[in-house]
């Protein structure tokens, strides 16, 4: 029998000046997705900076919520949704995700396919995505379909407003009860 089990998308703001940007674009609360295995968000993966301190250095990041990106942006406000899939799904994801684990290095932020977002264009690249779309395509590989649009057009108010998505926790990310539990035991 094929176990029911959860995958988790977290959507986030850290009020930096490139989502600020977005945002204004957007009218979005959430400008950033993410997908983790497990619900305190110890393996959160995604497209994002590389560097804190380097918006420009873009690709396959494992975040870290108390070292990376989220560190130096302790306002962060977020909203993580559980999405049921089954156990065969989370092999599959998992298995997708291996590929850009091993190969990460090759991988490249696709700041152009946020701009065709926009534009309601895909614009695709070998080895290239945005954080929404990263996510999209480790769910759309793995056969879990969630729209019927393109990985390269989903945005992340897309998960927001997608009904098979159920809203676990909305406010500050260090707030988040699993978080501040690993903040108070020191990690």
């Amino acid at each position: 029998m094929d176990g029911n089990r959860n995958v988790y998308i977290m959507l986030t703001d850290t009020g930096t000046l490139f989502t600020k940007s977005i945002k204004k674009y957007t009218r979005a609360p959430y400008n950033h997705a993410s997908i983790s295995f497990d619900p305190d968000l110890q393996e959160l993966y995604s497209f994002g900076r590389k560097n804190p301190g380097n918006p420009m250095n873009g690709g396959f990041v494992k975040e870290d919520v108390f070292e990376g990106t989220y560190s130096k942006y302790p306002e962060t406000t977020c909203v993580i949704y559980r999405l049921e899939v089954s156990e065969r799904d989370i092999v599959k994801m998992k298995r997708v995700l291996n590929v850009f684990k091993k190969n990460q290095h090759k991988f490249l932020y696709n700041l152009l396919g946020v701009i065709g977002v926009s534009l309601k264009e895909p614009v695709e690249f070998s080895n290239s995505y945005f954080c929404s779309q990263f996510v999209a395509e480790i769910l759309h590989r793995s056969g879990v379909r969630l729209w019927g649009k393109l990985p390269a057009l989903v945005t992340p108010d897309d998960f927001r407003t997608n009904d098979r998505l159920h809203q676990v926790y909305e406010g500050k990310l260090f707030e988040y009860g699993p978080i501040k539990d690993r903040f108070l035991d020191g990690r």
